[in-house]
């Protein structure tokens, strides 16, 4: 890992820092784009084609359904079983409190405005499935979903070799009430999604983390559908001084860095002592991971920063703007109101990054590659569209009447100034 002092990094370095561009991003626009087209011009017959180049499997359909599900689903370890719904109650109970009905306002006498929620009918769920089983990502996006109201929710997931899913995907969705999952993976599912295919309904918006093809999919069929965020790979950024633990801070690096070998790992320390101490332990820890190389990888991918204080920290973390945001340091209290860019915030040296990951209830689909200085993470409110309401009455419509036909005049809109003097005219 590279370490950089932030007092001799200019403008442009700390930029360059903060960027996560990759040199063969033009190549993989150009695959996603044919993949895109294909589907599109081929359907189911390109998602069979696809599934046998990238996942190496021949399917003979392209979806388990329930009975399938429940079969796959009856094999999981009961320790499994028991903490999936650990999981989901959190996350189910963390969703159900953001939902909110909004109070009616009279903006002046007689004239009435509010907003209510209505659920996005059909959306699309890409739980990814390549080198890692994901079912904390399928019971994060699948339960606001529900919560929200959706009418029709798809889920695709890549195929194992065998042509189905995991037993902990499978468990998910009867647990929750979903009846196909579709054995789609990559840019592929996500095409499938959005231009629907024989098989594949087309979704009004698709939900989900994902590789580089993925999330480069995601942003070329936003012409056509509605996507949650751009959340590419993986990263967190980790605060410590002093009062940090540097095994702690190692572990929750490593954790990160596991998911991809292109993801980002960032340590910012306010002394070459917690960076000496705390890569000691990465170099230490890594030796025992099963998925080392992918870390390994990732690790060199990363880099750490010396900076003179924790105000200065935070700077910089504003400007990289993390997926995951760590303040292992005993003064994260003093510290929250400077966050501004974060996808989500673990705060105190007894808050590991992985507890929002599956359990805590805090959802994990997160905007990565400085997308948290735009974008939030998932929500009940993702899943919902608010509709704007309002009603005059006899006295509402003479008060504003003047306003409306004022404004209209000074637009050349005679009609929409019509529409007010014809009915003032008539109360």
């Amino acid at each position: 890992m590279r370490i950089y002092n932030y007092t001799d990094l200019s403008k442009s370095k700390i930029q360059e820092l903060c960027s996560r561009q990759i040199e063969d991003d033009k190549l993989v626009e150009e695959r996603v784009e044919d993949i895109i087209n294909i589907v599109k011009k081929d359907g189911d017959t390109a998602l069979f084609n696809f599934a046998k180049a990238f996942d190496k499997v021949e399917l003979g359909k392209l979806f388990l359904d329930a009975e399938e599900l429940k079969t796959i689903a009856s094999t999981i370890p009961t320790d499994a079983k028991k903490a999936i719904e650990t999981a989901y109650h959190n996350i189910r109970a963390f969703h159900e409190s953001q939902l909110k009905t909004e109070d009616k306002v009279e903006t002046m006498p007689g004239v009435i405005c509010w907003r209510e929620s209505r659920a996005i009918e059909k959306v699309g769920l890409y739980i990814p499935g390549g080198t890692a089983v994901l079912p904390s990502t399928f019971l994060m996006l699948a339960t606001p979903a529900l919560i929200a109201g959706s009418r029709e929710i798809i889920v695709c997931s890549p195929p194992q070799s065998d042509g189905k899913t995991n037993c902990y995907l499978a468990y998910c969705a009867v647990l929750l009430g979903i009846e196909k999952i579709y054995l789609i993976g990559g840019a592929q599912a996500v095409a499938a999604m959005a231009f629907g295919t024989e098989t594949v309904p087309q979704v009004y918006k698709i939900f989900g983390p994902g590789n580089r093809y993925v999330t480069t999919a995601k942003t070329m069929v936003q012409n056509k559908v509605a996507i949650d965020m751009p959340a590419g790979p993986s990263e967190v950024l980790v605060i410590a001084d002093e009062t940090a633990n540097p095994s702690y801070v190692a572990a929750d690096l490593l954790a990160q860095a596991e998911h991809g070998t292109d993801s980002q790992s960032i340590l910012v320390a306010t002394s070459n002592e917690i960076i000496a101490k705390t890569l000691k332990e990465v170099e230490d820890q890594l030796k025992e991971l099963p998925r080392a190389e992918i870390a390994a990888k990732a690790v060199a991918n990363s880099y750490a920063l010396l900076v003179s204080d924790l105000n200065t920290a935070m700077a910089f973390s504003n400007e990289y703007a993390p997926e995951h945001l760590i303040l292992a340091t005993e003064s994260f209290e003093s510290l929250i109101p400077q966050i501004i860019n974060a996808g989500s915030v673990f705060l105190g040296n007894l808050t590991p990054e992985s507890a929002g990951d599956y359990a805590s209830g805090t959802n994990h689909t997160l905007p990565t590659s400085g997308f948290a200085k735009a974008y939030s993470g998932v929500s009940t409110d993702a899943f919902l569209k608010k509709i704007t309401f309002q009603h005059l009455s006899a006295n509402g419509l003479n008060n504003i009447g003047t306003t409306v036909e004022t404004l209209a005049a000074a637009e050349g809109l005679q009609a929409h100034k019509n529409a007010i003097t014809i009915r003032l005219k008539e109360i």
